[in-house]
């Protein structure tokens, strides 16, 4: 009898020795003596931590792995740091933002704005009449990097020089049926940024949204790229020089320095409605009646 006792304790030993010393692998730490200490009762932010004896679940009426993906800001944040305000706005307003005078930070012009268009035909008309003006100047590197990123987001489908002939869509190898948008033909050249801002937004036909992979400035920066290249389709000059293409369109780098500067006797856009989505700032007071 106490053989069998001290055989079983044996045994016991044993077993309890095997099951202690469960191999880890993986995500597998095998055997936990206090799991608590490793998996975490409350919840962590962007981080998912399932557990099986976690009774979240249980007692929220969201899961835990529901609350733990990253979400998007509530619709209109703009982030610290950042103002909404067009390029053709008042100058001394303007300047006061980029230098921060009589605040202690300076501020960029449009890091974030946002949209106030839906997603429909009649919003898409709406867009493409009241938005005009590029709120960014033309800049030689806002051109340089609107090229890049027209080659890496567009030019698959829409070509190099935003002709249509991109080789996903023609060529030998082509994947999609649907011939994609000649950006260099009239209908384009004439209509306003608007038409082109919103396609990026909400996309266009078999076109998705590329409003999560552009900036609210990387946008404006392909905008401007397509402006050149329909400019020199017209033999005709839009860079951070001269803009005789379209002026309502886009303003040159050097004319807005010069505007800035409180310089005089230079080319000016022509009069065009203020940009629907960065609303220009401006300090001047209406005009007496009757005068």
């Amino acid at each position: 009898m106490k053989k069998i006792f001290l055989y079983g304790i044996l045994a016991t030993t044993v077993v309890f020795s095997f099951e202690a010393c469960s191999p880890a692998h993986g995500n597998h730490p095998g055997h936990e003596y206090m799991p608590d200490m490793g998996h975490s009762v409350a919840q962590e932010a962007n981080i998912y931590n399932g557990y099986s004896l976690n009774t979240w679940d249980k007692q929220s009426v969201k899961s835990l792995k529901e609350l733990s993906q990253p979400r998007n800001t509530v619709a209109g944040t703009i982030p610290r740091g950042s103002v909404g305000m067009s390029a053709t706005g008042n100058a001394a307003d303007m300047m006061a933002m980029l230098t921060g005078a009589g605040n202690s930070v300076s501020t960029p012009i449009n890091g974030n704005v946002p949209y106030y268009y839906g997603d429909d035909e009649a919003e898409r008309t709406r867009a493409t009449k009241e938005i005009v003006v590029n709120p960014f100047p033309i800049t030689k590197k806002g051109l340089e990097e609107g090229k890049e990123l027209f080659r890496i987001y567009c030019g698959i489908c829409h070509g190099e020089k935003g002709g249509g002939d991109g080789y996903l869509a023609n060529g030998p190898d082509a994947k999609y049926l649907a011939q994609p948008a000649n950006l260099l033909l009239d209908t384009f050249v004439n209509g306003n940024n608007g038409r082109l801002y919103h396609a990026i937004m909400y996309g266009k036909n078999v076109m998705g949204s590329y409003a999560d992979k552009l900036s609210y400035e990387e946008r404006w920066k392909v905008i401007h790229y397509i402006r050149a290249c329909q400019a020199d389709s017209k033999k005709l000059i839009y860079n951070d020089k001269q803009n005789t293409f379209k002026p309502n369109f886009g303003i040159p780098d050097s004319i807005y320095k010069a505007t800035l500067a409180g310089k005089t006797g230079v080319q000016k856009p022509a009069a065009a409605p203020a940009v629907a989505t960065a609303k220009p700032v401006t300090t001047s007071k209406p005009a007496p009646k009757g005068k």
